[in-house]
């Protein structure tokens, strides 16, 4: 019985448990089946790295302190972070990497850098 692959359709060569006829066919094919996922995952590290440059620049440039719409105006998403730290006294910052914030009252952000990670730098 002539076995054919699962990508191509090419009759099979060699082993008797080969699925593929190549390589590429079998990366073709994993990747066909892989690709809603791997967009998925894509698509929210895009989102995560894009907060945490937006995060970094405002850090670099000195600031510590900006009101929410205008981070929000600079295409910050806050519904995409990598954690949350809860303080002793209750403050929850919520991190997008290195880089956190904690909402301070009147639609205002303090930014924070978290220095643990400095270190792998």
């Amino acid at each position: 019985m002539e076995k054919k692959c699962l990508d191509c359709g090419d009759t099979i060569r060699g082993r008797t448990d080969k699925k593929f006829c190549t390589d590429q066919c079998r990366n073709n094919y994993n990747n066909r089946l892989n690709r809603d996922s791997n967009n998925f995952v894509r698509n929210v590290h895009g989102l995560l790295r894009k907060n945490r440059r937006i995060l970094a620049d405002l850090f670099d440039e000195g600031r510590r302190s900006i009101h929410k719409d205008a981070l929000f105006a600079l295409g910050y998403n806050f519904s995409f972070f990598t954690h949350v730290i809860e303080t002793s006294d209750g403050t929850k910052y919520h991190y997008c990497f290195e880089y956190g914030y904690r909402e301070t009252g009147n639609d205002f952000i303090e930014l924070k850098q978290n220095s643990q990670y400095i270190e792998y730098q």
